[in-house]
Formats: structure tokens, sequence, C-alpha cells
């Protein structure tokens, strides 16, 4: 089950808050009301939020301060919603660090879907990437942090050793000519220099060896190249 969204909604008109608290639990969203900057201070150091709606006239501390806090935080959407209409207040407050600036008085649908889009956007960004992991026999390479593993050990490989593995990893089947090799790994035409590439795959076959004296990880075809061993 997904964790509930937490909105933190500053606003010291108590009418004009429990509509928008209205709005966002209709979402299905959980909503906090703050009616001051003092106030939303206390809630913002207590936990971590999904979203601000944000007025900037408050009593204790201003719209404007609280905004400046929390951009220095944790990324988190910020609305403001305010009855400020002017251009220069709506732009320094999005180079503040604010994500929409809507004037009051607002329509409520238009605020809803705001709200949703935000939210959608702000998770999009923030997802965390999926591990890019390759995998083959017991060799196992993170190809974020590039390391690699054999028989559960970590393999300290040159740079080109590495982009040898990762090639022959990234379609186990296919057979690699050594020009096919030498272009990928080194970026530059092949003029037939075989001993370069003898010399880096000789390496790496030696140390996955060394890892693993029982398993067999890469084969020559002669005359074509190499793939992995199946």
């Amino acid at each position: 089950m997904d964790d509930p969204i937490n909105i933190l909604v500053v606003e010291d008109d108590n009418d004009i808050n429990q509509l928008l608290c209205n709005i966002i639990e209709k979402s299905g969203y959980l909503a906090q009301p703050a009616y001051s900057g003092t106030e939303a201070m206390i809630y913002l150091e207590k936990q971590d939020w999904d979203m601000v709606l944000l007025d900037l006239m408050l009593p204790g501390m201003t719209g404007e301060e609280i905004l400046a806090k929390v951009v220095e935080q944790k990324p988190v959407p910020v609305i403001i919603i305010s009855a400020k209409l002017d251009q220069q207040t709506k732009i320094d407050s999005l180079r503040t660090g604010a994500d929409d600036y809507i004037t009051k008085p607002f329509d409520i649908d238009e605020v809803s879907a705001r709200i949703d889009s935000h939210l959608r956007r702000y998770r999009r960004n923030t997802e965390p990437q999926t591990r890019k992991e390759l995998i083959y026999k017991d060799i196992s390479v993170d190809t974020d942090s590039k390391t690699v593993q054999v028989n559960a050990n970590v393999l300290t490989l040159t740079a080109r050793e590495y982009a040898i593995l990762v090639i022959l990893l990234s379609s186990p089947k296919k057979i690699f000519t050594k020009a096919n090799l030498f272009e990928s790994v080194w970026n530059e035409e092949f003029h037939g220099d075989d001993n370069t590439i003898n010399v880096h795959m000789s390496n790496l076959r030696n140390k996955l060896s060394k890892a693993n004296p029982e398993e067999e990880y890469i084969e020559t075809i002669w005359g074509m190249g190499y793939r992995l061993k199946t």
C-alpha cells in the first residue's frame, strides 16, 4: 500500500484554510492546517511533507520567509495561494523556489488540478532510478557504481577490462569480433592490431579465473571473435 500524501496548508483565514483542506481530502490526500508562520515552522521541522500550500500574508512569519526556509530544506513542491496580485511578488516567489502561484479568489477545480499536477511531476522527478545490474553465471555488474563481483567477491578491473566485460554481458549470445570490441572500447578505428585486444582479454580472463577457477566465462570462437561461454 502506498504511503499517504501529506500536504501542509498554511493560511491564516480559517474559512479559506478549511476550504483548501476539503479540496485536498476530496482528492484522497491528508491535509494539515497551520494558521501562522510560526505554527507552520513547527510542522515543517517535525516531519517531511509532500507539498505545501502557502499564503504570503501571515502572522508570526511571512510566507516569503517560510518559502525561503522550505527551499533550504528537503525539496518539496510549494504552491503560493495569495491575494497579492502584483506581478513582482509573483515573480519573486517563483524565483525564490515556489512551483506555482495562484491568486485569490481561486477556482476550486483549478486548485485541485494543480495540486495533482505538481504531485505527479514531483513524484516522477524523485522516483529512485532502477538499479542497473548485469548478471551472468556468478558475475554481477552494477553499472551505476561500476562494481564487479564474481563468486560473491569484488573484482578489481581496469577501465578497459570493465568495458569489455560489460559489452559481453550486455549481449550474452552475440559473437564480438576484435574490431567490434576495439572500436566500442577505445572509440578508435580498428587497424588489425590484435595484440591490444589480446592483452586486455587475457588479463580479464585471468582475473575471472582467479575469482572462480571452476568456471569458464569467455570463449574464443576461432576466426570470428569472442562471446560468453554458455
